[in-house]
């Protein structure tokens, strides 16, 4: 097999057909999602959560296509780590999500928000709500997918990787806008089970061709099948404690406001983990395989390249269009998510028109995620844990105390611990620590911050509480 190939002149025409065929059903099925029923009476918020009518099926579907965007970031990981990838990105999130289904779910179902920085403003106050939007805008900023796009159309159109973020991200922009959330959702179930025969696909032709388990363990180095992959234990914990950021995650409340009932939320949580169970094991699978046959290979793209060269002619071009669908459907809702908390939450009272901003509010978010992504080096791994180490050590602390012991925090409380937090964070990357100080990542000083913050006024304070209505 090649570690590189041209795309474009290696898919046959079957290919093709099968790759436009996926395409034309998620445009179409958007186009069904947006034009099934008569809009409510409300129109904002029929636009940003479907209603609150999401049901079971869908919720499932769209929460399950939406976390797996930053797929060559998992594959990346998997080829220089091993298993370290299922440890990481696997193990952690699902104990997460496991809290979140019988301990967080019913009391998010309480407030009618419409964000997650607006929930915030209920629980705490004005200032708070402010506060979250910021952090919650640059963690849902799609820095990873915009990248994983740009790197998808250079591998199977040669565009070169700028030019692929800039031509996916407004095409992606395009058709969110025009549709809200319904788009974003009747896209993602379509997308959802190509996405899922796609990883499936690779696993049972790696094993027809090469065999199982004794195949992997012969061609992988021993620290392939480590916890840790090599790394230390610190390295590796720190991303279970990103992973509670799931407790507080901006997509996860989005699909939680906008569902008929808690019930609904519950139980999607506990299906949804499931099904995340068995993909990242295709996932992770897959990757080892493509480690072990083209060990010479570009991290991020060996998984890619070796399953177009393992899938017969057809199943080419859906697994193509399945990776390009695990793509799209997280990068539309995070560019959705984000253009709400900038246009809903940060510039609200500054348009009357909540749609409309929302709209020019998502080519900007577009933007400055290309930009992102080039601030940050393009590195998955540095981008995920930048960008949510922030999120999760400034706000996870004083919102989960917030729903454990209501009206304990006050505004001004929770401001002071969040950006306390970010600012200790800041100056922890810029000393030039040594020794064993260096191995401790700023998100453990930030989480720190936060507890000590939180503890030190643990005397009862009023907090603010806003009236929870709709739109």
């Amino acid at each position: 097999m090649l570690a590189k190939l041209k795309l474009i002149s290696y898919l046959s025409w079957a290919d093709w057909c099968v790759f436009f065929l996926v395409l034309a059903l998620t445009f179409f099925a958007a186009l069904y999602g947006h034009y099934r029923k008569k809009r409510s009476q409300n129109s904002a918020l029929d636009y940003l959560l479907m209603g609150r009518q999401l049901t079971l099926p869908l919720f499932v579907a769209t929460l399950v296509a939406t976390w797996y965007g930053g797929i060559f970031g998992v594959n990346e990981i998997t080829f220089n780590y091993g298993i370290y990838n299922f440890v990481t990105q696997g193990f952690f999130w699902y104990v997460a999500y496991i809290i979140f289904a019988f301990f967080i779910a019913d009391k998010v179902a309480r407030y009618k928000s419409v964000t997650l920085p607006e929930l915030a403003e209920n629980m705490f106050g004005p200032k708070a709500g402010k506060v979250a939007a910021v952090f919650t805008f640059f963690y849902i900023t799609p820095v990873a997918y915009v990248l994983s796009l740009g790197l998808f159309l250079n591998m199977a159109f040669g565009i070169g990787v700028l030019k692929g973020m800039m031509i996916g991200t407004i095409f992606t922009c395009l058709y969110t806008a025009w549709g809200g959330f319904k788009a974003v959702v009747f896209s993602d179930l379509v997308q959802f089970f190509v996405m899922c025969a796609a990883v499936l696909l690779v696993v049972i032709f790696s094993v027809r061709d090469f065999g199982g388990l004794s195949f992997l363990t012969a061609q992988l180095p021993p620290s392939h099948f480590s916890l840790t992959g090599g790394n230390g234990l610190l390295n590796t914990l720190i991303w279970g404690f990103i992973a509670l950021a799931t407790l507080i995650d901006p997509s996860f409340y989005q699909r939680c406001f906008a569902a008929k009932n808690p019930q609904v939320i519950k139980k999607g949580v506990l299906i949804s983990t499931l099904i995340w169970f068995c993909f990242d094991i295709c996932t992770t699978a897959g990757s080892l395989y493509a480690r072990a046959v083209l060990p010479t290979a570009e991290p991020a793209e060996a998984y890619f390249f070796y399953a177009v060269q393992l899938l017969p002619s057809g199943l080419k071009g859906f697994f193509v269009a399945g990776i390009l669908a695990i793509i799209l459907s997280t990068l539309n809702s995070f560019l959705f998510i984000a253009s709400n908390t900038l246009s809903y939450d940060l510039l609200k009272n500054r348009f009357k028109n909540i749609i409309l901003s929302n709209r020019i509010s998502l080519f900007a978010v577009g933007g400055l995620a290309i930009g992102m992504s080039y601030l940050l080096n393009g590195s998955f791994k540095e981008i995920w844990i930048t960008l949510g180490s922030y999120f999760s050590a400034c706000l996870l602390v004083p919102i989960l105390v917030g729903y454990i012991y209501p009206k304990r925090i006050s505004d001004h409380l929770f401001v002071v611990s969040a950006l306390s937090s970010a600012a200790v964070m800041t100056i922890w990357k810029l000393l030039p620590l040594s020794g064993v100080w260096a191995q401790i990542d700023a998100f453990y000083i930030g989480v720190s911050t936060s507890i000590i913050l939180l503890v030190l006024n643990r005397k009862k304070s009023r907090s603010y509480v806003k009236s929870t209505t709709d739109l």
